[in-house]
Parts: structure tokens; C-alpha cells; sequence
């Protein structure tokens, strides 16, 4: 049997556990992307169409809900659109060696470091796959890599300044979200470190980047555009889901779950995990919820970016199934405890 060393050369694999490495040069969005996109074009049919749909649904129900899903994408787009042009900056123009020399060699040490770096620069959960798959093949310990993972698209500075825009007489909702994504995505590469094992884990192999300017901007231009079609349609598809949600559900059953402090907690979590929206997006989302807590907020936001659909899939792909099912459970419940227990001191 073939063994297969990590590039930190800390662990082997047997590589016969292993899946075919992804393919970096078409990054996955297939079915997602087209689902999502799809419902982008029902919800614009359904506005456009409205003298026809206005018979059949009450019109003050309609004119509601339209109202909460174009305010929902109006003001996210922006901070989107910013997000994702900075992301495929960073992929196309930082070289590879930039990330050996920021972080320290002692993975332990790394982890914390490359928390902090996700603060300083953004990037959408699209991007940070990818990107956390690059620095693995470029010798960066997995845990390092899985923190940077988990951190970039939580805090970094557009997500911030959207979640505050998007809560303005609530400052403390914005460092709350800051401090628990930050303590879940350092507590998950830990974990990692301590307990994660390499046949858990693939580490894909990346080519390099063209270092001509012309190739470089390809690359930016690739990545801009998988990452808006990607990233839009599911923006589309959220801002679709809570403009049904608070429209299309009973008030009453409504008010039920959210005047219990668990349930309420649960639910946008697992609400967070269904929608799967840009990180630079959810915080609209999220203030729209009004019937809900903000402790239960707080947890969407801060499962939002670390675990959802189309995060479950692009891992999958990239680091194997046998990754995705211990690191995924591993970040929601950390990510629900953390967030709970932030809440109940900040907020």
C-alpha cells in the first residue's frame, strides 16, 4: 500500500483512503451555483409578475415580502460585490511564500496567527477553501490552515463594518460576532492539532500561478467571476428565505420558538446552515429576523460563515469526505456553544 506524507511532514496517509484530488482549475459550484441561480430568477419573476401573482396571495403579504427581499439584497450587494473583488485579489496577486513567512513553524503557534490574519484579510467561504487548500500544499500545518479557514470570512474587516451597518444602534453586536468566530475558528484548530489524524484529512495539490501580469489577472478575473455567480445566487436564495419566513410564517408559531431561549438559538443556527449566505451578507439577513433574540442572532452569524451548505460541499471536495464528517460537527457545535455563551455576556 502507497503512503502519502503531508507537506509539514508531521503524519503519513494511506492514500488508498484517499479521494482523486479536486480539480483546481474548475473550482466547484456546479448544481449549487444553478440552484441558487434559479431561484434568483423565480424571485425576480415573481416581482416582476406581480399583477398576475397579486390574484391568488394577499397583496399587502406580497408587497411585503417583496419589500424585505429587495432591501435584503440592496444592501448587501455592495459589501459583496467589495468582498469578492478583494478575494480574488488576494488569490490571484499574494504570492504562495507570503504565507511561510507570516506564520510561525510551530503549529501550535500558527494556529492563533493564522486566526488573526483572517481578521486583516477578507475573503468569502468560496474563497477560503481554496485558499486554505493552497497553503496546506504549500507546507502550512492543516490546523493553521483550517483556522484561517474558519476566521477569514467571519471577521474580516468588510463582514465587520457590514454587520455594523446592518445593526446600528447595536455596536456590541459586531464585537460579539468578532470574539466568537475568532474563539470557535482558534478552538477548531486546536482540536485539529490535537486530535485530527492525516488519512482524515487530503491535502490537494495546487499548480502554481502564472507569474506573468497577464496570467495574474486571468486569475483575478476567474475568481471574480466564480465567486460573484456563486456567491449572488445564494445571497438571492437567503434574502428569498427571510423575506418567506417573515411573511409566509404564522407570527404566532413564530413568536413560539423565538420566546424560547434554546429553541431559538437552535433554529437560526440550523437556519443558518439551510441558507447559505455570503458571509458578507448574512448580517442583513439576520437583522431582518426581528422576532428572534439577539443571542440567537449572534449564533447565526457566527454559524453562517463557518458551516453551511455550499461550505459542506466545497469541503468535501476539496479535503474528502472522512474531513467532512468530524470537522463540520466538530465547528457547528463549538460554533452554537461559543456564540451562546458570547451572547449571554455581550448582548
Amino acid at each position: 500500500m502507497a503512503r502519502m506524507t503531508d507537506p509539514a511532514g508531521l503524519r503519513t496517509a494511506d492514500d488508498d483512503d484517499l479521494l482523486p484530488p479536486p480539480d483546481w482549475g474548475a473550482r466547484p459550484a456546479g448544481a449549487g451555483t444553478r440552484a441558487a441561480w434559479g431561484f434568483a430568477a423565480l424571485a425576480a419573476a415573481l416581482v416582476a409578475g406581480r399583477a398576475w401573482v397579486a390574484p391568488l396571495i394577499d397583496a399587502r403579504a406580497l408587497d411585503a415580502w417583496t419589500t424585505i427581499f429587495v432591501a435584503i439584497c440592496v444592501q448587501a450587494l455592495p459589501f459583496l460585490v467589495f468582498g469578492v473583488a478583494l478575494s480574488a485579489a488576494i488569490t490571484a496577486f499574494v504570492p504562495p511564500s507570503f504565507w511561510n513567512r507570516v506564520l510561525p513553524r510551530r503549529p501550535g503557534a500558527a494556529v492563533p496567527v493564522a486566526g488573526a490574519m483572517g481578521a486583516v484579510l477578507p475573503g468569502c467561504e468560496c474563497a477560503s477553501v481554496p485558499v486554505a487548500g493552497g497553503l496546506m500544499a504549500r507546507g502550512v500545518a492543516p490546523a493553521a490552515a483550517l483556522t484561517f479557514l474558519l476566521a477569514a470570512p467571519a471577521i474580516n474587516p468588510i463582514v465587520l463594518v457590514a454587520t455594523a451597518v446592518a445593526f446600528p444602534d447595536a455596536p456590541e453586536m459586531v464585537l460579539g460576532r468578532f470574539a466568537a468566530s475568532l474563539i470557535v475558528a482558534v478552538l477548531a484548530g486546536w482540536a485539529w492539532l490535537l486530535f485530527g489524524r492525516s488519512e482524515w484529512i487530503r491535502i490537494p495539490s495546487r499548480p502554481e500561478t502564472g507569474t506573468g501580469a497577464g496570467a495574474r489577472w486571468e486569475a483575478f478575473r476567474q475568481a471574480m467571476r466564480h465567486d460573484i455567480m456563486h456567491a449572488g445566487g445564494f445571497l438571492v436564495v437567503g434574502g428569498v428565505a427571510a423575506a418567506t419566513i417573515n411573511v409566509a410564517v404564522p407570527a404566532e408559531m413564530v413568536n413560539g420558538v423565538a420566546g424560547i431561549p434554546w429553541a431559538s438559538i437552535l433554529v437560526l443556527a440550523v437556519l443558518a446552515v439551510l441558507m447559505s449566505i455570503c458571509s458578507e451578507a448574512d448580517a442583513f439577513v439576520a437583522a431582518s429576523l426581528t422576532q428572534f433574540s439577539p443571542t440567537a442572532k449572534l449564533a447565526f452569524l457566527v454559524v453562517g460563515p463557518m458551516v453551511d451548505l455550499k461550505l459542506i460541499a466545497l469541503q468535501t471536495g476539496f479535503f474528502g469526505r472522512r474531513f467532512a464528517v468530524r470537522f463540520i460537527p466538530l465547528t457547528f457545535v463549538l460554533a452554537v456553544v461559543i456564540s451562546t455563551i458570547a451572547g449571554g455576556v455581550l448582548l
